[in-house]
């Protein structure tokens, strides 16, 4: 075969290839895009839901939420912290917020580190009752139970 009786030359092959890394890479940001905004979804949710039952006045579904436990009334003898009473107390309309009436989950993020080990649990921003000042709640990673957050986190 001669120089004359080459193939002539196809571009589709690096076109194709070129469309193929494009998308890859495209794909490959849309990834961490979308793991960026949603990977504290989980606890947002479960804050949003019990602050939902508690605008409700639910107070049996949202302690339930709280300590992680739905069924936490079929079992009385096993002792929760905080009690029921006194969780009443403290989201109740005799609490700090009085009666909450509106929320907003502002945002969710991990409390620094230091050193390897990742936190066990996010904190998760949220606006009660269009205050000035935000609140930060605590939920663990592994069972979603909430507490007050001794780091208060602000939003970016």
């Amino acid at each position: 075969m001669g120089l004359m009786d080459a193939k002539e030359y196809d571009p589709r092959p690096r076109r194709r290839r070129i469309q193929r890394i494009v998308a890859g890479i495209v794909i490959a940001i849309l990834a961490v895009v979308a793991w960026r905004l949603f990977r504290y979804w989980p606890e947002e949710r479960v804050v949003d839901r019990f602050l939902h039952e508690i605008e409700q006045k639910n107070f049996e579904a949202a302690y339930g939420i709280y300590v992680a436990d739905p069924n936490w009334k079929q079992h009385p003898n096993q002792a929760q912290d905080p009690s029921f009473n006194q969780f009443s107390l403290e989201w109740g309309a005799s609490g700090d917020y009085g009666v909450i009436t509106s929320h907003r989950v502002e945002c969710a993020t991990e409390p620094p580190t230091k050193g390897f080990r990742s936190p066990s649990g996010v904190i998760v921003v949220v606006d009660i009752n269009h205050r000035a000042q935000t609140e930060s709640l605590w939920v663990e990673k592994k069972n979603k139970t909430i507490t007050f957050s001794m780091m208060k986190a602000a939003c970016r």
